[in-house]
């Protein structure tokens, strides 16, 4: 379905709309102090920050307990994750993106539905974590409708007419 490139291209818009994002909430002082849009990019960053310790092996759920009291304290801690990602899938190879890729906390799901889960591949879990930050990514700029923001246009398609820029974050 994907390849490295294809999957590298989605990581770039991936950090470009979270750069949009962030630039939004870090410059309202109404979003900054809001608890609901930490509640939700904290969500958004340790599940990505997850999938990283699962692709590289490293231990899972060392952050499950961590508690971020300021939007500032959590977008320091996620900001050096993209630079992560990208350094991953530079050297990921093509034939590794089918290898079986177990997540940890599937089994959670498997419990809740009792029954097992199916397995998963490196590929559709590289997919599954894009996906999974528009998703929530939609929710955020929801929220900021809601607190009478206007929100960042982050659409893929948007991103290919402007050219592929490159992600402009916050200072």
């Amino acid at each position: 379905m994907f390849t490295i490139a294809g999957l590298q291209d989605l990581y770039r818009h991936l950090e470009w709309a979270e750069a949009r994002v962030w630039t939004a909430v870090l410059g309202s002082d109404a979003a900054v102090a809001d608890p609901e849009l930490r509640d939700r990019l904290q969500h958004i960053h340790l599940v990505q920050r997850a999938f990283l310790d699962v692709w590289t092996g490293q231990p899972v759920g060392r952050y499950q307990e961590m508690q971020f009291f300021s939007l500032r304290e959590l977008y320091a801690w996620a900001r050096p994750n993209y630079a992560e990602v990208a350094a991953f899938l530079s050297s990921a190879k093509e034939e590794q993106l089918s290898t079986a890729t177990a997540v940890p906390w599937a089994r959670y799901f498997a419990e809740e539905r009792g029954g097992t889960v199916g397995a998963t591949t490196l590929e559709e879990t590289l997919f599954q974590v894009t996906a999974h930050s528009a998703y929530h990514r939609a929710q955020v700029n929801t929220r900021l409708r809601a607190l009478g923001l206007t929100p960042p246009l982050v659409d893929y398609i948007a991103w290919l007419w402007l050219e592929r820029p490159a992600p402009q974050w916050p200072v």
